[in-house]
């Protein structure tokens, strides 16, 4: 996986998620808080889905084959998909159950020291895992807004980790609130209620995830800045004097498809043409270095609407 891909913010994430893990399982155990479990197993899961982005990233490294001319640059896709699957189904579905069970049947909170200290102590290990995604993602991100930048960025992972980390914060603060309501008001319905609040919290970033990664899968065009590079390099004003229509396609993250029917001079020899074409593929590779599979076909551009 490229540095753009954003490993280093994934392997913080992962870090951070694992040694979390452990903290609030143990605080789980000591004080019974449903909060804790479910925030247990968020971390668990938010791990898993490290692991799955990394692996993502290996698979997509496969040289191309017969059988998948295009190489695997979509496996990052898939397994991001795969990482909102997880999220629904393991930390939200899962919080929205304890949840339901610790209001239904609530039980006292125990030594209420572990679930806050485990607590703070997770809150500051995400705050560094969410700021080194911060620090990757500003150096793609441009003028973007951060809506922005999660909708149009083709490189799953971090957006994937941003999202993770954001709600991994939040539902921190939930869990706080609800062990603090409930120290301070003896109900430990309201230890249920905060488990409920994360649950809604991962569902909800998870639909998020499922929608922007379904859309990858299904195939994106270039970017629009991209797509009149492409357009402008294309033409040298000689022998291609217009790009009459281009298709783009991410075959992955890092990876273009540029399909285009080209207007040449009708009285240019076949030598020529060949040639004009080799030198726009080299002028469209030097414009948009991620465009590494091109196809150009010349035609006769005819302005009538019967025309190429």
């Amino acid at each position: 996986m490229s540095a753009s891909g954003g490993t280093k913010a994934i392997v913080a994430a992962l870090g951070a998620n694992l040694a979390i893990a452990v903290a609030k399982f143990v605080a789980f155990a000591f004080s019974g808080s449903s909060s804790m479990l479910a925030e247990g197993v968020h971390s668990v899961a938010d791990s898993g889905n490290q692991a799955l982005l990394l692996l993502g990233g290996k698979k997509a490294q496969k040289q191309a084959s017969e059988e998948h001319p295009f190489g695997y640059g979509r496996e990052r896709y898939i397994y991001g998909f795969l990482v909102s699957v997880v999220l629904f189904s393991v930390g939200g579905v899962f919080a929205l159950y304890e949840g339901y069970e610790k209001i239904k049947e609530p039980h006292p909170l125990e030594h209420w020291y572990w679930p806050v200290g485990v607590l703070v102590f997770a809150i500051v290990a995400e705050g560094f895992s969410f700021r080194t995604a911060i620090k990757e993602s500003n150096a793609l991100r441009g003028e973007q807004s951060w809506s922005s930048f999660i909708r149009t960025a083709k490189a799953p992972e971090l957006p994937v980790v941003l999202l993770e980390d954001f709600g991994a914060l939040v539902g921190l603060v939930l869990a706080l609130g609800g062990v603090g309501l409930t120290l301070a008001t003896g109900d430990s319905v309201w230890d249920g209620v905060g488990t409920l609040c994360i649950g809604t919290l991962l569902v909800l970033i998870a639909l998020v995830l499922a929608a922007e990664t379904k859309s990858l899968l299904l195939g994106e065009a270039a970017g629009p800045d991209q797509v009149a590079r492409i357009r402008e390099a294309a033409v040298d004003g000689e022998t291609v004097t217009r790009v009459i229509h281009m298709r783009t396609l991410h075959l992955g993250p890092e990876e273009l498809l540029v399909a285009a029917k080209i207007a040449v001079r009708g009285e240019d020899t076949a030598t020529q043409i060949a040639r004009a074409i080799d030198e726009a593929e080299a002028r469209i590779r030097e414009a948009v270095p991620i465009a590494r599979v091109i196809y150009l076909e010349p035609d006769i551009y005819h302005s009538s609407p019967s025309g190429a």
